[in-house]
């Protein structure tokens, strides 16, 4: 649920979903505290186009209406988003920008992943969560308890080029005791084609202590209103590579970064690294032969620790090592390895003390002919 803020320390984000044990668990970093109460109100969801994806498809009834305790600001007249009919999801469009393309013209990841805190954060707002940055509910903020991120998964089918018009529509739920997930469809708003998809897991903390809480059923029933009974996911498949786990990265890598400082630009409202910088140190030390003959496809980051604006951080990156299936009974690969094939790496940001800050795991594809 949360958008903007700190990133999941100390535990990995399977163990966190799952086992109420972890909650000893501590992050190294103060996270400061959501600054007062933000007045509840949400909008009347306005009739959206059908949502033709079957994986999200529902046939849920209608959330209750709630009134607005006031009338919504300029911002929110002039957003190009709303909750969907039945008010267990939010769409919004967006253009992209000329300023949000790289060399190919196209969006850049960093801008895919921007317009997903974007689009989550403003269905937070939509349903009356706070507006400080941490999309708390009321009881979570008498507690002091936050969001923070666990993992992020991202899959991209064709980027957006400038003056495209991109629909995102998003939805959380429960994730285990201790968690909950946002999931994403993105889609080419000319034709309705499926340009993407995005998945991700939150676990509470309370800012006080640095420990990780339970969702208390006050809080579950305070956020669960606006999420779908059933469960919906982005990537209903069988083991998707969203499930799949993330290895430590060996040392020495491949290749390096050393030195990566955050500037003012990369903080938040939170004073911690922004989530989405951690994407672009992750890709500073990919080789420029990759960068120059193939796109980024997947990406998945697991957060283990926050940065502050103090830190020195190092990338490394090192292909990953696949092992090829078997055929017959002489134990002779069943294919060689295809030249389109996309091409897999491993990734870790640590800090100068060895300290990993994330993990991360990428696939590449050729890029397209130019047209």
């Amino acid at each position: 649920m949360l958008l903007k803020g700190g990133a999941f320390s100390a535990c990995n984000a399977a163990a966190a979903a799952g086992d109420g044990g972890h909650a000893n668990c501590r992050f190294s970093t103060l996270i400061r505290r959501p600054a007062g109460n933000a007045a509840v109100w949400r909008n009347r969801a306005r009739k959206a186009q059908p949502f033709r994806v079957a994986s999200v498809a529902t046939g849920e009834p209608k959330s209750k209406p709630q009134e607005p305790t006031y009338q919504p600001s300029l911002a929110d007249r002039l957003r190009l988003g709303s909750l969907t009919e039945d008010g267990l999801s939010y769409k919004e469009k967006f253009i992209v920008r000329c300023y949000e393309v790289g060399m190919n013209k196209t969006a850049t990841v960093e801008t895919i992943a921007n317009l997903l805190q974007e689009v989550g954060c403003n269905h937070a707002q939509n349903v009356g969560f706070s507006t400080d940055g941490f999309a708390t509910t009321l009881s979570m903020r008498k507690l002091h308890l936050i969001w923070v991120t666990a993992r992020m998964h991202i899959e991209i089918y064709k980027y957006p080029a400038w003056s495209d018009v991109v629909e995102i529509e998003t939805w959380c739920q429960s994730e285990g005791r201790i968690g909950t997930r946002r999931d994403w469809i993105l889609k080419d708003y000319a034709n309705g084609e499926v340009i993407g998809r995005a998945t991700s897991k939150w676990v509470m903390m309370n800012e006080d202590t640095r420990r990780l809480q339970k969702v208390t059923d006050e809080v579950r029933d305070e956020y669960l209103v606006y999420c779908p009974k059933t469960l919906r996911l982005a990537f209903p498949e069988e083991n998707n590579a969203s499930l799949k786990k993330i290895a430590k990265l060996d040392d020495p890598a491949g290749y390096t970064k050393h030195g990566l400082v955050p500037r003012r630009a990369d903080l938040d409202m939170n004073q911690h690294v922004n989530n989405v910088t951690y994407i672009g140190w992750l890709l500073e030390s990919m080789p420029q032969e990759i960068i120059d003959s193939h796109e980024l496809q997947t990406i998945t980051l697991d957060y283990r620790r926050e940065c502050q604006h103090d830190d020195v951080v190092d990338s490394l990156t090192s292909p990953e090592e696949t092992v090829l299936e078997l055929q017959g009974t002489n134990g002779s690969p069943a294919a060689s390895k295809d030249e389109n094939d996309p091409l897999q790496f491993l990734h870790l940001l640590r800090l100068s003390d060895g300290s990993e800050i994330n993990r991360g795991r990428t696939e590449w594809r050729k890029k397209p002919e130019k047209r």
